[in-house]
């Protein structure tokens, strides 16, 4: 809706970012927020404040550092679990899992869109996700929904576009929406450049290889370093 504000969590990866261009694009007012939570591919953090200020947006950089500690277990705020290289399995998507961070971070964005009369929160979790990450699922995201309604004057609403969405077809959408790929990041080891390993990078690339289009982000090097993991 044209002028509508919403509240969008935006990490300065590929789903995100591309859903903050999808609702700028689509005439909303959008209020960003980044979470810190100690992640060590927080270089991810500096793409998503490049990008809001390219857009000229309201952008806050959420401080939970000090949660860390108690989200152990995650390749993602943890050093000594290594971040697992190859396709995504099971077993290697749990390793990549932060407790119930979804949940830690909508409750904040919604206390932050309820104190300011917005209503509607954003994230975005796709199809992909539902496999491993219990609050990525749809099911997870309608109860929440509900629950919001419930715990806000306004009737916050908690919103998943993509939910339905392969990693591909979202890539679909930046594509037609001419989003500078370049401004995300999405390797979860926060290298000075992608590690192309991890199952992170191989699922970004797959999405790109769906597409036709090769990742703007890379060089032609490590596309072509990067299909021959994926390519058989």
């Amino acid at each position: 809706m044209q002028g509508e504000r919403a509240v969008l969590i935006c990490s300065g990866g590929l789903d995100s970012t591309i859903l903050l261009y999808d609702l700028v694009n689509g005439g909303y007012k959008v209020d960003v927020l980044t979470f810190d939570y100690g992640q060590r591919h927080k270089k991810e953090i500096r793409y998503a404040k490049k990008t809001c200020k390219l857009l000229g947006l309201k952008h806050i950089v959420v401080d939970l550092k000090n949660i860390n500690s108690l989200l152990g277990g995650s390749c993602l705020t943890s050093k000594d679990v290594e971040v697992p290289e190859g396709h995504y399995s099971d077993d290697s998507m749990k390793a990549t899992v932060v407790p119930n961070r979804n949940m830690i971070m909508l409750s904040i964005a919604i206390g932050y869109a309820e104190s300011l009369a917005i209503f509607k929160v954003l994230i975005a979790n796709h199809f992909g996700d539902r496999a491993q990450y219990p609050d990525c699922r749809k099911e997870f995201i309608e109860a929440l929904n509900n629950t919001s309604k419930l715990g806000t004057y306004n009737k916050v609403e908690v919103l998943s576009p993509f939910n339905n969405l392969t990693k591909a077809e979202i890539v679909k959408i930046g594509i037609d929406l001419k989003l500078p790929f370049k401004n995300t990041w999405t390797c979860y080891k926060g290298l000075k450049r992608p590690c192309l390993k991890c199952g992170s990078c191989i699922e970004r690339s797959e999405a790109f290889y769906l597409n036709n289009v090769k990742d703007p982000l890379l060089t032609k090097r490590e596309w072509k370093e990067v299909l021959s993991y994926i390519v058989k």
